[in-house]
């Protein structure tokens, strides 16, 4: 099988050097110093670090730049993603006790901050820190899994250099898994993979390897290979070392290495032949050598993994139990080996002096100042905005522009967080991640020191899906009710707050009912409001069908003037694709009435048809045509005449056979194809129509068109006929008529529900 597979490789490296003009010259001798690949030692092939090398010979920033790192953790719901923080936190003696994400102690894991993370045991918002590990900066922000939070999944992603994506050594590939590496490719984010909770009953890695290269169409292969499972899980085995790692101590602390247990060379030897041949396919360096039958050697297989994975060809997978302390320091010394540093990654922006020209951005801290801010939080002190540098250096003191929006601005404080604590620096320079105090601006905002013109490429914000109607119940708690939406509004791009002018309720709108609920808790909670909560109002029309004659006479006489006002006339509807919804026309031949009464007779019919007799909602499509009338030279007066017009539109009304317009939405689903039948038979019974199917991949992409009042809590059936895998985009379409069936109850519910006196 190995020897086949060689053949075919060999054939492959050949075509591939046989294209190119530049030869390649054999990896230069790496060490080991620490148990960590130190980048100093590695050259081939490094574009980034050339492009470093031309600005200076040994720049002051160079060993800083390659001694930090910058990544994210990213994984499905309870796959251990904070857990995973809260042991690398321990390790790295940013702590000194570990707490668990739903601890019994009450004090829970560091990075969930947030009251309500602590009682739901779910990571919320995306939390930051940093620590040093082998006199590295790691840079980690701690992301949530639920796919209501991708936004803070998405801003994170934005700004790192490298993530580690984790996955359940029993779950294996999950639905926000495909979601968040979805993401990590949009962003071009290389990472490393980690099986975790090999610990638990019915753990598998070989299972979830398997799966990551089936669905997520990883290139990827295992660095590690476990010494036991379940409740046998002992230790783990390095396959680029050839090295057994024990965990020891109440805490996992101690860590033992020894050599490769005798019953487990075997395995150890087909697993590492595996890793060379699955590298090298990618690595023409390593490929070189494995074609060449060469002795490869621990340093050389870790040069050609880092450059693999650095260019996103690879993706090595790390395995352990961050919950029972085992294997969390292997993954460290993984992340400073194998994920690049700021100035390794190509970061680009915009030139806006230049038309947007794209501008690469070398990370260099001598150069102008350019930083995005990517994430905002509302403190007591203020607005805490967090920036990544991409080039430059800031200072506290420093006055920077907000490219956006022109404004210049004086960074007062300048703070390194650590989850909800905060350390005041006094600057940070290129390929760190800071927070400011008192600068006002926007998610996505990017800051210059006003040399260059510079903007960030923007984050892709997905729309709101589902929207809920809430008011304080206490009318004094308005303004804290309104400062609440406003902040959580500049917080969240998806959070969108909005006013329905029929009904007067606030609509709340964002990623799905959890993400809701969690807006309407905090508000209960920070803002001490209570509100309630209802489904908001469906924005129904009516129209009208046929012509329908009016002949309206308004006759008042009570002492003095009286009012006195005749309108003669059609109402029809307007012809398909009219651009207006309501047209007024005065066919009036003669001064039956006079023309000053012309504009009061047509606010009059505008304001009968704001409310339509079927349910009390807008009429839409109406022409209404005025042929003739009466006027009487004292009692007439606009009134009259606006009063007549409102009068003979109820009266013909009923005689145009009215209909009721509903909102129908544009679908669109991405759903496995294995679930497809499922969901086109939902959207059957949601009165969608199917228009079109076609296939993506392993997915079925469906668009349909969908009544609005049929999709509420859409998101959450979704999710459970697809196991969470799939995912929907809705837009409003057109009102068109609704069944004659839907038309009767929603008459007797506005009948039923319409006051005695009306």
């Amino acid at each position: 099988m190995a020897r086949s597979r060689s053949t075919a490789q060999r054939l492959l490296y050949a075509l591939r050097t046989a294209t190119t003009t530049t030869t390649v010259s054999p990896s230069p001798t790496s060490s080991l110093i620490g148990g960590t690949f130190h980048l100093r030692h590695f050259s081939a092939g490094n574009v980034a670090r050339a492009k470093a090398a031309t600005i200076d010979k040994d720049p002051w920033w160079k060993e800083s730049m390659e001694m930090t790192r910058n990544i994210g953790i990213s994984a499905h719901i309870d796959s251990g993603k904070t857990t995973l923080t809260e042991r690398i936190l321990f390790y790295t003696g940013r702590i000194h006790e570990i707490h668990e994400v739903r601890g019994k102690d009450g004090v829970g894991a560091k990075m969930d901050s947030m009251e309500l993370e602590r009682e739901k045991g779910i990571t919320i918002q995306s939390a930051a820190t940093y620590c040093t590990w082998k006199d590295y900066k790691v840079n980690i922000i701690d992301t949530p899994g639920h796919v209501d939070f991708t936004i803070e999944v998405e801003r994170a992603l934005r700004v790192l250099d490298g993530a580690i994506l984790v996955f359940c050594s029993v779950g294996g590939v999950q639905s926000q898994s495909i979601t968040v590496d979805r993401q990590m490719k949009r962003y071009e984010v290389p990472r490393l993979a980690f099986i975790n909770k090999l610990d638990r009953m019915g753990a598998d890695p070989w299972k979830v390897l398997n799966q990551a290269r089936s669905k997520l169409r990883h290139h990827s292969a295992a660095v590690q290979v476990p010494i036991g499972l379940e409740d046998d899980f002992k230790g783990l085995i390095d396959l680029v070392k050839l090295k057994a790692y024990y965990f020891h101590g109440p805490n996992g602390d101690k860590l033992e290495i020894e050599e490769v247990p005798s019953d487990m060379e075997a395995l150890v030897a087909e697993k590492r032949r595996e890793l060379i041949e699955t590298v090298s396919e990618v690595d023409d360096i390593l490929a070189e050598a494995f074609l060449s039958d060469e002795t490869i050697s621990d340093a050389d297989l870790e040069g050609a993994i880092r450059r693999a994975t650095t260019a996103r060809k690879f993706i090595p997978v790390f395995m352990g139990s961050a919950f029972k302390n085992k294997g969390i320091q292997p993954l460290l010394d993984g992340v400073l080996s194998y994920l690049p540093c700021p100035v390794e990654v190509n970061n680009y922006a915009l030139d806006q002096s230049s038309n947007e020209e794209k501008v690469e951005l070398t990370g260099n801290p001598d150069g102008p100042l350019v930083a995005l801010a990517f994430k905002l939080e509302d403190r007591k002190f203020g607005q805490l905005t967090y920036l990544r540098i991409y080039e430059g250096v800031i200072r506290k003191g420093d006055s920077v522009i907000n490219v956006t929006t022109g404004k210049k601005t004086k960074i007062p404080r300048l703070i390194r967080m650590h989850s909800n604590e905060m350390e005041d620096i006094e600057e940070a320079h290129a390929g760190q991640i800071v927070a400011v105090f008192g600068v006002d601006c926007a998610s996505g905002d990017t800051f210059t020191d006003g040399s260059v013109k510079y903007t960030m490429t923007s984050m892709s914000v997905p729309e709101p899906v589902m929207s809920l109607a809430v008011q304080p119940i206490s009318k004094d708690s308005g303004g804290q009710f309104s400062k609440a939406l406003n902040r959580f509004q500049r917080e969240d791009p998806t959070f969108r707050v909005g006013l329905d002018p029929e009904s007067g309720q606030t609509i709340i709108s964002g990623m799905g009912e959890l993400h809701l609920d969690i807006y309407v808790e905090r508000i209960r909670r920070e803002y001490k409001v209570d509100v309630s909560v209802g489904k908001p109002r469906v924005n129904f029309r009516e129209t009208v069908t046929q012509r329908a004659d009016f002949d309206y006479l308004h006759k008042k006489q009570s002492g003095g003037q009286g009012q006195y006002g005749r309108v003669i006339g059609y109402i029809e509807p307007l012809p398909a694709g009219s651009e207006t919804k309501f047209e007024f026309e005065n066919m009036l031949v003669g001064q039956a009435v006079p023309s000053n009464f012309i504009p009061a007779i047509e606010k009059g019919f505008k304001e009968a048809a704001n409310s339509g007799a079927l349910i009390g909602h807008p009429v839409e499509n109406l022409r209404v045509v005025l042929t003739d009338g009466a006027a009487h030279a004292v009692d007439s007066s606009e009134l009259a005449f606006k009063m007549a017009s409102i009068y003979a539109f109820r009266q013909c009304y009923a005689a145009s056979r009215p209909v009721i317009l509903e909102p129908v939405m544009l679908v669109e689903l991405k759903v496995p194809t294995e679930f497809q039948g499922s969901v086109a038979g939902d959207l059957n019974k949601r009165k969608g129509v199917i228009v079109g199917n076609d296939q993506d991949g392993d997915d079925s992409v469906i668009t349909a068109h969908v009544p609005l009042n049929n999709m509420f809590g859409y998101s959450t059936s979704l999710r459970s006929m697809t196991q969470g895998k799939g995912e929907f985009t809705m837009e409003y379409k057109e009102h068109s008529p609704v069944s004659r069936d839907v038309q009767t109850q929603l008459i007797n519910t506005y009948k039923g529900n319409k006051p005695a006196d009306e």
